[in-house]
């Protein structure tokens, strides 16, 4: 989730980053609307290289002396592994005391936890002991409201084009400003962030097309469109903004550097309570970056959680970290970043959850895919082209008919089966609108009722949801075991990442495939033995 002033010369020194932006190549031509079946084949290799040109042509004009000391330029400067903005970045938890926050003397950065660089403990630390506190002034948020100055009425106005499905960039706006700005309070913090980030939107084009998987390689070619647009975008509607009024300090802000604040929010940062009181008296929803805190890696068994605390009278609320369990010496500090699938893993933090037992595999209900399936599960004449009026009037009620249906589906995850899908199967192989109607669509949509519309009926649904795991499966160029003896030959970190996701989808579907297995077996046996 622009006025315009007098012309006045500024400072276009674009942001450079390390990271190569991959945009589809034909994105570049504005007449052009590509659907969700771009071929990543047809990205070009980097951004850099636009980005490189563009430079060269900024570099070339006058800097304006006054505002150069004002001014911290867009550019990275490495100096170890793993790379921070700032070659000796200030002291985060120095900073934090300093600002009259709180770490406890036990917690430490540790560059070498299994997770990469974290948080860990120094010693046995009981549950329930306050680890890290924030004070409101320190967590850095977007606050739409401010119209305290023109650059920021500029940045709300720039974050007003932001799709709320992109929130991080509406936060990230506010990251770049800070950035840019030589004085900022926050530098402490940025300075600190990663000058790279492992989302795909910065793999080389061929690990990008070896995700081998249609929904996320469609929604990073989403991304990479948005951002080329949006970097058009900046630049019309700030191109006569005066320097004293630029919400980026006069400097250039390239599609590069859009990618690389949007990775930074979406990788960091935690949506909290806000101070607005909505409706019914509860709190507003806001992202906030919390410098030191987002230092905690992820589990779906945390050992910390975050928690918001009334300061006194104050209305802003202090954020925690508190020990949820007991922490033993050199554990790493861990939140969960909630129970999501490896698609929002890769596409918001950048890493792939072994045996993630939220991860889905995504599905379009399409009749004709469903009649081959079915066929070839071994029922003779499914219904499903062809649904009897009673039949479709149940599809409606599940949003896979009608108007506006809702036809995306999924397998894997806490249940095998999505709830509307199972119900959709088990009453299109049912011709019996009697023996549906002994039954709600909960219980339809639910594998906790064993057999509700028959032991034969139920047979047939999971055979039919078998053979769709099997065409599933059969859409990937190539098995696991191949993938598998890639990563041992060795590979770049992107490309292992790309196998490594795939390999995790393929066996959520072969998980799939086991469980209703499984269940067929049980089921088989239950069934009365027809007399010879």
């Amino acid at each position: 989730t622009c006025p315009l002033v007098s012309r006045k010369k500024k400072s276009n020194k674009p942001i450079s980053v390390k990271t190569n932006l991959k945009i589809p190549s034909h994105l570049t031509r504005p007449e052009t609307n590509p659907g969700p079946d771009l071929h990543p084949g047809e990205w070009r290799a980097t951004l850099n290289r636009v980005c490189f040109v563009r430079s060269m042509a900024a570099n070339s004009k006058m800097a304006i002396a006054s505002l150069a000391a004002q001014i911290r330029p867009f550019t990275c400067l490495a100096a170890s592994q793993p790379s921070r903005l700032a070659p000796h970045p200030p002291d985060l938890v120095r900073w934090i005391k300093r600002e009259g926050g709180f770490v406890h003397h036990a917690v430490k950065l540790s560059q070498e936890t299994q997770f990469g660089i974290g948080l860990i403990s120094t010693e046995q630390i009981p549950q329930g002991t306050n680890l890290i506190s924030l004070p409101p002034h320190i967590p850095l948020r977007f606050e739409s409201d401010d119209a305290s100055s023109s650059s920021s009425s500029l940045l709300t106005a720039l974050a007003r084009r932001v799709p709320e499905e992109l929130w991080a960039m509406k936060l990230g706006l506010r990251l770049l400003q800070e950035r840019a700005n030589g004085d900022s309070f926050w530098w402490p913090y940025i300075s600190n962030l990663p000058e790279t980030y492992t989302v795909p939107i910065f793999f080389p084009g061929e690990d990008i097309k070896n995700l081998q998987y249609a929904p996320l390689l469609y929604q990073v070619n989403k991304r990479c469109r948005f951002l080329l647009e949006f970097e058009q975008e900046i630049r019309r509607t700030l191109e006569d903004v005066e320097v004293s009024d630029h919400p980026f300090s006069g400097q250039d802000v390239n599609a590069s550097a859009l990618g690389w604040t949007m990775s930074a929010v979406s990788t960091r940062a935690f949506r909290l309570h806000g101070n607005k009181k909505l409706q019914g008296g509860s709190s507003d929803d806001v992202p906030m970056m919390l410098p030191l805190i987002d230092m905690c890696n992820h589990s779906f068994k945390p050992n910390v959680r975050i928690i918001q605390e009334q300061n006194g009278a104050d209305s802003n609320a202090l954020v925690k970290v508190v020990a949820e369990t007991e922490i033993k010496e050199n554990d790493p500090l861990l939140l969960n970043y909630g129970c999501l699938s490896n698609d929002f893993f890769l596409l918001d933090y950048g890493f792939v959850i072994e045996a993630n037992p939220y991860d889905t595999i995504e599905l379009k209900y399409d009749e004709q895919l469903m009649d081959a399936a079915s066929m070839a599960a071994g029922v003779s004449s499914p219904k499903f082209s062809s649904p009897a009026p009673w039949q479709r009037q149940l599809l409606s009620k599940l949003n896979l008919a009608g108007e506006i249906p809702n036809l995306k589906v999924t397998i894997g995850g806490p249940e095998p089966v999505e709830g509307r899908l199972l119900a959709a199967i088990r009453i299109l192989l049912c011709g019996e609108l009697v023996e549906v109607e002994k039954h709600d669509l909960d219980t339809l949509k639910s594998l906790s009722f064993t057999a509700p519309l028959g032991i034969a009926n139920e047979i047939a649904v999971f055979r039919t949801v078998i053979a769709l795991c099997v065409i599933a499966l059969s859409h990937f160029p190539t098995k696991i075991m191949e993938d598998e003896a890639i990563i041992k030959q060795g590979v770049s970190a992107t490309a292992e990442l790309s196998i490594k996701y795939r390999i995790q989808k393929k066996s959520v579907i072969i998980d799939v495939m086991k469980d209703l297995t499984r269940r067929v077996k049980l089921l088989s046996s239950m069934e009365t033995p027809t007399a010879a």
